[in-house]
């Protein structure tokens, strides 16, 4: 059963979040997972959330998302991001 990782980035260094996204894809890909939404428009309909950069991920499971985001591969883009920006993360598996 597929599984998302959901960001809402708040971009605090452009320069150093460029850096970011150069290197994350690469990672994203080799775990089997892909992107959904990256940055595109993002509204509010409703409740507390401000989105910022909404990037959505799909993996092939929970194991492949985990794997990706505890791996050896993401743990320097993963520093990046977290030095250019404030993010909240969830993973959330799909229905079947």
């Amino acid at each position: 059963m597929a599984a998302y990782v959901l960001l809402n980035i708040d971009v605090t260094n452009p320069e150093r979040y460029a850096e970011y996204v150069k290197v994350a894809g690469a990672t994203v890909e080799q775990y089997g997972g892909r992107y959904l939404v990256r940055g595109g428009t993002a509204k509010k309909l409703e409740g507390s959330i401000e989105p910022k950069r909404f990037v959505v991920l799909e993996f092939p499971s929970l194991e492949r998302a985990n794997a990706w985001w505890d791996s050896a591969d993401y743990r320097e883009p993963k520093a990046i991001r977290q030095r250019a920006a404030v993010s909240d993360t969830i993973l959330v598996e799909g229905v079947s």
